[in-house]
């Protein structure tokens, strides 16, 4: 038989639970009679390259040059300042307030023009010499079928980060991770029929020229550079006569690790925006239980 329980009023419930009354409170509510401590100024000792708050999740807008053209997603944020070795911290509350301040002003729309105008309010703000932000995001873009032409959602993991600096001015880098497929040269060479592929995922980290002011969608141009150098795309959609076709594909264009990052590094090599760059491959082997991968760094 369940038992019949009197419930005291909730208060009592509380107190019950721990909770205390409220003592007496002697120190101030008003914000300009409360220290400050983040702002004392002595010899702190050291200079930090690096203060700020990171994982902070917060719906974008992104534009794209590949359907869908426009859309909205959830991106995490890190934004950070130095400080001084005379300063004692920063003032963290000042960077949620940026960022709210641009998501009442119509949202925050994920551009390089943006973030310039973010980072540099965003250290006036801080009254620091300098501010940067990284913003990661997953990114959308339509596929087709090679054969019927179905349409279905592909997406890739996107970085976009900017520093501000009074003196230097900005740095604007990137990163884009997509999947690939590719079939292994090695297999097919000492295979009767068949050869065992796998997917890849190409990982392409690039530091932008200074008067790059997005003519072509990084997105677009990075992802472009890791498919068309792959043995075949991915594809969210295939019928048979698709699947004939990728795994045809696949067959033509055999493809190590080191054959990826070099073919990746050449478009990356071609695109005029980009100075410097890092491609790294990595497969998960289909008849490994081990990854194999591949890295190169250039700067131009």
């Amino acid at each position: 038989m369940t038992r019949k329980i009197n419930l005291p009023p909730k208060k009592e419930r509380h107190l019950l639970f721990g909770s205390v009354e409220p003592g007496v409170k002697l120190k101030p509510t008003e914000k300009d009679q409360m220290p400050d401590l983040q702002n004392s100024k002595k010899d702190f000792l050291f200079t930090i390259d690096s203060v700020g708050i990171s994982n902070v999740k917060h719906p974008i807008i992104i534009e794209s040059d590949l359907n869908p053209k426009q859309q909205t997603t959830i991106a995490t944020f890190k934004m950070t300042s130095k400080i001084s070795h005379d300063s004692k911290g920063t003032n963290m509350s000042r960077f949620t307030e940026q960022l709210e301040q641009y998501r009442q002003n119509g949202g925050f729309v994920l551009s390089i023009k943006n973030l310039y105008d973010f980072t540099k309010e965003l250290a006036e703000r801080l009254k620091q010499k300098d501010a940067s932000i990284e913003v990661t995001f997953p990114w959308f873009y339509e596929r087709k079928g090679p054969s019927s032409e179905l349409v279905g959602l592909n997406h890739a993991e996107a970085t976009i980060a900017v520093t501000y600096d009074e003196t230097v001015g900005y740095t604007t880098t990137a990163s884009l991770t997509c999947a690939v497929t590719t079939l292994c040269p090695c297999s097919k060479e000492i295979s009767e029929y068949s050869a065992h592929n796998q997917r890849g995922y190409i990982t392409m980290d690039v530091e932008f020229t200074e008067d790059y002011h997005e003519e072509l969608d990084w997105k677009a141009a990075l992802l472009e550079a890791a498919e068309t150098n792959a043995s075949a795309m991915i594809h969210p959609v295939l019928k048979r006569p698709d699947e004939k076709m990728v795994t045809e594909t696949a067959y033509e264009n055999p493809r190590f690790v080191e054959d990826m990052v070099r073919l990746v590094a050449a478009d990356l090599y071609e695109l005029p925006f980009i100075q410097a760059f890092t491609v790294n491959c990595r497969n998960e082997e289909s008849i490994h239980l081990h990854d194999a991968i591949a890295s190169l760094s250039y700067r131009k």
